[in-house]
């Protein structure tokens, strides 16, 4: 416990107590006297399938078939053996291939092979794990192989002989059972979403459980009501965590009137806010900002999500339940977090970006965050969270959050953040001459002193983004001498984007992969072009640059900067020295 606070003990305690009662709630249930309560007296049938609207690949299924289970960026070749006899290469392969969500590559190839190679899988599963697993049998997981096994039933279950289809049966209504004693234990957030989401599948799509249905839909309404924000955001602050569950409540929503029972409006409700919310995040080449733990864009799964938004709401420009603002001038689109981190049973994923923002020209990223990658998550992930690893200022090389990252707690927890921002001013100008947004946080104050305050002025052409970086002290005019004040204001950009330092020093020329090129000036301060880690590329982590200013708060309070499109009728791109924008930073 040393170097935490009083109060981020007790916070860490509190969330410890909890974790502890569902961990032996989940030992005890696992025990093999009181699993044998949970093994079906009688097979069911099944009544109807849900959608799957994840992207299928026929092409793996040939893979598959051969041996070769590739999940998370894990090769594993299974040599005859059982896949689910082997050791898994890492903790995500195994969710993986446990969770059964590849069936979908089967069902896309659709031949009477990878039907009989669908179902020898699942027997062999049944055979080697249905019993009991630790692995297999977490809430998580378990609540994902349910979901997988109910929607490619049909891939399953066609031509399949009487004896199989009463043994997938049994195995499914044991896992139901299970599931729905132990969904309590699933981590809070999306995972625990997600079980309740499995239950009320279960209920719809399964005879004899149609009795558990009211209790499925209270359980997920309470969750939906808990965990999406009136403005559409999740809890998470996560915004691919509105990719995830709506690849699953879209299609609940559907496996309702399947049934011709009517969805519970908290539902239809949080689709309806949710999809808007969608399109908040996405820059002009569809993909998404990259805060809080988003990694790379899905651009088959987007489109597949959007074509169910009946309402094709425009997004907000303000949503502050999430704590992000989106500013659109001409072909300029700038998002910014201006939010403080979630609750601290969910911010396991949450990153210490506050401040931070990421800024397009039409179909072009140029300032970006670094984002985090869609396989190997667990080997980047403290490096994506950092402050360093977003576009905002850093000081002292030292995050806005305080990260869980040692001692018995991070054992036990894992990596919450346990103190950040907790004092976030935001206010919006919208002009005749384009937007003012102003925020400032708290997060160094306690440690150095010192508030960070935000300006960012987008011009009515989209031509032009002006910024303002003001440190102000928390004790008097001045920062103490007796703490650090070293800061930097990074810009990452986009692995596309080549970047040329200007001769005088100040600023620097950014080629688009369009021919666009943009001016960054820094007028009185000097600009760096270091290495940068795209981490969110489709193909995985990619080489960039960033540009940075270096600076001691105690010398230089105000920073003033611009990056503007450089053509020849654009006479705001020119850099003039001593010209900076007029961006007064009073408090908001």
């Amino acid at each position: 416990m040393a170097g935490l606070s009083i109060g981020e003990r007790a916070k860490l305690l509190l969330l410890l107590g909890r974790r502890t009662l569902r961990v032996a709630a989940g030992r005890l249930r696992g025990h093999p006297f009181i699993r044998l309560s949970f093994i079906p007296r009688k097979a069911e049938r099944l009544l109807i399938a849900p959608q799957d609207l994840r992207t299928a690949d026929g092409t793996r299924a040939s893979e598959i078939y051969a041996g070769r289970f590739a999940f998370a960026g894990k090769v594993v070749i299974s040599d005859g053996r059982s896949p689910f006899e082997i050791a898994p290469p890492s903790d995500e392969w195994a969710a993986s291939l446990l969770g059964f969500g590849w069936l979908r590559h089967l069902r896309a190839a659709e031949s009477g092979i990878t039907r009989a190679n669908a179902r020898a899988l699942v027997d062999e599963w049944i055979s080697v794990q249905g019993s009991w697993d630790p692995v297999a049998w977490q809430p998580e997981i378990l609540a994902r192989r349910v979901t997988s096994w109910l929607s490619q039933a049909p891939l399953i279950l066609h031509d399949a002989d009487d004896a199989f289809y009463r043994r997938f049966l049994r195995s499914l209504v044991r896992q139901v059972r299970y599931l729905r004693h132990t969904a309590i234990e699933s981590r809070e957030g999306t995972p625990r979403m997600l079980s309740l989401v499995a239950l009320t599948y279960a209920a719809l799509c399964m005879s004899g459980q149609g009795r558990h249905l009211r209790s499925a839909v209270k359980q997920l309404v309470a969750e939906i009501d808990h965990q999406i924000l009136p403005d559409g955001g999740h809890i998470s602050r996560n915004p691919g965590a509105l990719i995830e569950l709506l690849l699953d409540l879209v299609p609940l929503r559907h496996a309702f009137a399947a049934r011709n029972i009517a969805p519970p409006p908290q539902l239809n409700n949080a689709i309806d806010r949710m999809m808007p919310m969608m399109r908040f995040f996405r820059h002009g080449d569809g993909n998404f900002a990259h805060f809080n733990g988003m990694g790379p864009t899905l651009p088959d799964v987007m489109a597949t999500i959007l074509a169910y938004d009946d309402a094709r709401g425009a997004p907000l420009s303000n949503a502050p339940h999430s704590g992000y603002q989106r500013a659109e001038a001409g072909e300029m689109l700038l998002l910014l977090d201006a939010g403080a981190p979630p609750p601290i049973n969910v911010s396991q994923e949450a990153h210490a970006g506050c401040l931070a923002f990421e800024m397009s020209h039409g179909l072009q990223r140029i300032v970006v965050n670094c984002g985090l990658p869609g396989t190997n998550k667990e080997n980047w992930r403290q490096v994506a969270r950092a402050t360093a690893a977003h576009s905002t200022v850093v000081f002292n090389d030292t995050s806005s959050a305080r990260f869980l990252e040692s001692g018995s707690f991070k054992r036990l927890l894992g990596n919450p953040i346990v103190s950040g921002p907790s004092d976030i001013q935001v206010s919006r100008e919208d002009r005749g001459d384009g937007i003012i947004l102003r925020a400032s946080h708290n997060g160094y104050a306690d440690r150095f002193k010192v508030t960070h305050q935000r300006a960012l002025k987008l011009a009515g052409d989209g031509h032009r983004l002006d910024g303002e970086e003001l440190f102000a002290s928390t004790e008097g005019d001045m920062i103490p001498q007796d703490v650090a004040d070293e800061f930097a204001v990074r810009f990452h950009l986009h692995p596309a984007v080549k970047a040329n330092k200007l001769t005088d020093g100040h600023g620097a020329m950014l080629m688009l992969p369009n021919r666009e090129v943009w001016t960054f000036n820094a007028f009185e301060d000097r600009v760096e072009i270091e290495e940068s880690v795209y981490l969110s590329g489709s193909d995985g982590p990619r080489r960039a640059v960033q540009m940075v200013i270096y600076g001691r708060a105690r010398k230089i309070l105000r920073i003033h900067w611009s990056l503007a499109l450089a053509t020849a009728g654009n006479p705001s791109s020119a850099r003039r020295r001593g010209e900076e924008p007029e961006l007064p930073l009073a408090a908001p």
